[in-house]
């Protein structure tokens, strides 16, 4: 089956990116190196395509109690403009997917969800959709084949985002300029009369923005930030440092520490379930998780000896015992250390407590450390 390629491909090869193949997309993994890359996101600015990633509309007066049915956190928390970061649960309480949800209107939701989830997501909503009982007074629209995105990330990002989006916000969040945005808001520009979402969100561990544009705006915003950032070093990055830098922070990324056999409190996000708000998917199963205990823990942990990084799926023990396995692991350029996260029992899952992380047929020195390994000035 051939890969599918986001409306930038062209922009990469001409950039010169080395392009891979990710969850069935075809997707630069580095332009010049993923540590210089990474290093540009944490002191200066970088942009990534994230096209690969899926857009889900709902709409109509009964958009809110239909999701708010499915999701995680509570939909009620958010004013207009505002978003949040919550999951879809099966009843099992294990993870469908983790996605980003914004209320732009009054009865207006915008999801954006995961790559490699959007056909497991579309139709556990469609199925959910169809079951509901005022399915009529809900609308449910997915453009992820007509729309695409490019994360601008970094400190000095704010220099120049008025650039690129000139004027107030007409939408979501009204009457305020782009770098006025707050976290987690959202506001609509207009582009060649068609309409183009700016959230201020990040997936780095630093201040960042996010442009949800119809495909065809997809170039011309990649080229025009490009331009804007130029003066403050703006580089493109690929999914290498976005890895990097991800993990410094400690951000989940779905079939790492998230999946299907794992619920949000196992993978440590129980401050994205809204225990208050009345029933939703998978809610009985994670309370009964919650009362009864864990049988595993998302931990990070830090290479106390010189090793290769750690990577997924490498072993930990603990007393030559198996007790766990590495979801995400990296040479962090930012601690220049090994650093990862892995799945371990609770009694083990207390900072300072000794691991070794099997690498290459050999067993290295680790420790568990409190969450996250960076935090930005």
């Amino acid at each position: 089956m051939p890969l599918k390629r986001t409306p930038l491909f062209t922009a990469h090869q001409q950039l010169g990116g080395k392009l891979i193949e990710f969850g069935g997309w075809e997707m630069p993994v580095q332009y010049t190196s993923i540590v210089d890359e990474h290093h540009a996101v944490r002191r200066s600015a970088g942009i990534f395509d994230i096209s690969h990633m899926g857009e889900i509309w709902f709409e109509g007066p009964k958009a809110l109690a239909f999701l708010n049915g499915l999701l995680t956190n509570d939909l009620r928390k958010l004013t207009l403009g505002l978003g949040q970061y919550t999951h879809l649960c099966l009843e099992t309480g294990g993870t469908i997917d983790d996605l980003y949800a914004y209320r732009v209107a009054e009865e207006i939701y915008l999801l954006i969800i995961n790559a490699g989830r959007i056909d497991a997501d579309v139709a556990w909503l469609e199925t959910r959709w169809n079951a509901f009982p005022d399915r009529a007074e809900v609308r449910m629209n997915h453009v992820s084949a007509t729309t695409g995105a490019i994360a601008i990330q970094g400190p000095r990002v704010p220099e120049f985002i008025d650039a690129l989006f000139p004027g107030h916000s007409l939408g979501g969040v009204t009457g305020v300029s782009a770098s006025a945005l707050a976290k987690n808001q959202i506001g609509r520009w207009d582009r060649d009369g068609q309409a183009l979402w700016v959230a201020r969100t990040g997936y780095t561990g630093e201040d960042g923005f996010e442009v949800v544009a119809p495909n065809a705006l997809l170039e011309p915003l990649w080229q025009a930030a490009l331009a804007a950032g130029a003066s403050v070093g703006i580089r493109p990055c690929g999914l290498g440092a976005r890895d990097t830098l991800r993990t410094e922070v400690c951000y989940p990324l779905y079939g790492h520490e998230l999946d299907e056999q794992t619920s949000p409190l196992e993978a440590g996000l129980g401050f994205f379930i809204a225990w208050d708000k009345g029933d939703f998917v998978g809610r009985s199963a994670l309370l009964k998780q919650k009362e009864g205990g864990l049988s595993k823990k998302c931990v990070a942990f830090r290479m106390t000896e010189k090793s290769a990084p750690p990577r997924p799926s490498y072993l930990v023990v603990v007393a030559e015992a198996v007790v766990g396995t590495v979801v995400s692991g990296t040479q962090s350029p930012t601690l220049n250390a090994g650093i990862g996260m892995a799945y371990v029992p609770p009694s083990l899952a207390t900072p300072g407590t000794a691991l070794q992380i099997e690498i290459r047929g050999k067993r290295f020195a680790a420790e568990v450390v409190k969450k996250p390994f960076y935090r930005k000035a």
